[in-house]
């Protein structure tokens, strides 16, 4: 996977990042419902499940130990560690969608779109930004899933990431989850030289 342009046929791979509380998820269902065509890679993580997540729709939950293993055996198209858990991205799935001609949605952190720069020049890469950093920490809180601590260390991590969006292809603001959801489809279709509407 390292070819400048995609192949006539090929699906394209689009990475979404964004810090914590964002709405990555909340714009990815409004993405997927506008377009079903989309294709979502699920990514793999160490991290325990939130209630409510379902392993192999929400992520594939793993130990630590058979990440590592993973990670050895050359599975992921990237991996990071990312607040103190493991997530990564699995080649194999990837490469069938693509193959297929199927768009694939990435939903991956700063330091792994960073790998994918120079693997998949052909990515499109957005970033997906709170309306203030004040909203964002107040979505933080609202979650109700972090201790003390890990929010902290969230609310950091989040200024830190902010900080990469200058790198991405786009900068989409989530002001009104419908919207961004839009606007995301609308630049996937201009870099095919397709209409937005024509999907």
């Amino acid at each position: 996977m390292n070819e400048a342009a995609p192949a006539p046929g090929r699906g394209r791979l689009i990475v979404l990042s964004g810090p914590s509380g964002v709405g990555k998820d909340t714009v990815l269902r409004a993405l997927f419902e506008l377009d079903p065509r989309l294709r979502y890679s699920v990514s793999y993580t160490t991290r325990p499940p939130r209630p409510g997540e379902v392993d192999g729709v929400s992520y594939s939950f793993r130990d630590e130990a058979t990440f590592l293993g993973m990670v050895e055996q050359g599975e992921f198209l990237e991996w990071a560690r990312v607040h103190g858990n493991l997530y990564g991205t699995s080649l194999r799935r990837v490469r069938e969608h693509l193959d297929r001609g199927e768009d694939v949605v990435l939903k991956i952190d700063v330091q792994g779109a960073a790998q994918l720069r120079g693997r998949v020049p052909d990515a499109i890469f957005i970033f997906l930004l709170p309306p203030s950093v004040e909203e964002l920490r107040d979505r933080l809180r609202a979650r109700d899933s972090e201790t003390g601590e890990s929010l902290a260390q969230r609310d950091a991590d989040a200024i830190r990431e902010l900080a990469e969006a200058e790198r991405y292809d786009h900068q989409v603001v989530n002001d009104q989850v419908e919207r961004a959801a839009r606007e995301i489809l609308a630049l996937v279709a201009a870099s095919r030289g397709e209409n937005a509407e024509a999907r």
